[in-house]
């Protein structure tokens, strides 16, 4: 077993996985309207669900003070609280936009957090889970500008500013990445140019994988890598209102007339 395969987690049952609401994005009022997609979402799943994968860019911008976290979001909490009432297994993987997630949401809402993929068995089933950033060969710049902001040092330094300006610096420059790759990230480029396909196909050759799941794309895909392995990508609710489906009879991909 490599470190890919190590410590798996399994799993049963009806399993839903969803990415990059992106909330806070662009302003109040188109978030606050997605917000209620996400919440009659988390209502109609809460049916049959047991098991919710949210891979990460939950926000546009998260940072966490010992007793200050970003205001609002106070319906979406509440359903979060309801989740765990309910009993429903949470699973939060940080994006590149909420990477500054601590332990809010593990204490308050019981979510376990993860910081990489993990590798799960899902109703039998071979899966590696991620938000997806940063995996594969290139995108070097991305990949030091992330070590840079995850270096506990620079958090800290981060922490020492008054929440007003570091809100305000972050969510700029949250909005200004989002808007360079807006174009990008509607278009499919082939499976040869795909990151995230390319970064499956190398795994497969020395692991057996079922499916590979992830976010960050914001383009829901469902790529059969070979006769047993599939990727999907979750896509995201800023365009496709997108999700994944995974249960005893297979994975379904939900995105587009969800709503409609």
């Amino acid at each position: 077993m490599n470190e890919l395969t190590e410590n798996p987690i399994t799993v049963e049952g009806t399993c839903y996985f969803a990415s990059d609401f992106h909330f806070g994005a662009p302003d109040e009022a188109v978030s606050a309207e997605r917000e209620n997609h996400v919440l009659s979402w988390l209502d109609n799943i809460m049916a049959d669900a047991g098991t919710l994968f949210l891979l990460g860019d939950i926000f546009d911008f998260w940072f966490e003070y010992r007793d200050v976290v970003p205001r609002g979001y106070y319906r979406l909490f509440s359903k979060f609280r309801e989740l765990r009432d309910k009993g429903i297994t949470v699973y939060y993987f940080t994006g590149n936009h909420d990477m500054w997630v601590e332990n809010y949401f593990s204490k308050e809402f019981g979510f376990q957090i993860f910081r990489k993929q993990q590798f799960f068995i899902i109703n039998g089933k071979r899966c590696l889970v991620g938000h997806g950033d940063g995996l594969g060969k290139g995108d070097l710049g991305y990949k030091f500008i992330k070590k840079m902001f995850a270096f506990r040092p620079n958090v800290w330094l981060y922490g020492l500013l008054h929440p007003r300006i570091a809100f305000s610096v972050a969510r700029f420059f949250s909005h200004k990445s989002r808007a360079m790759t807006g174009a990008e990230d509607s278009v499919f480029l082939s499976n040869d140019k795909e990151m995230l396909v390319q970064y499956a196909l190398s795994v497969l050759k020395d692991n057996e994988i079922d499916f590979f799941i992830y976010g960050h794309r914001h383009l829901p895909l469902d790529i059969k890598l070979s006769d047993t392995a599939r990727y999907i990508n979750t896509g995201d609710w800023l365009v496709h209102d997108s999700f994944c489906k995974f249960d005893k009879t297979g994975v379904e991909l939900v995105k587009n007339d969800y709503f409609c």
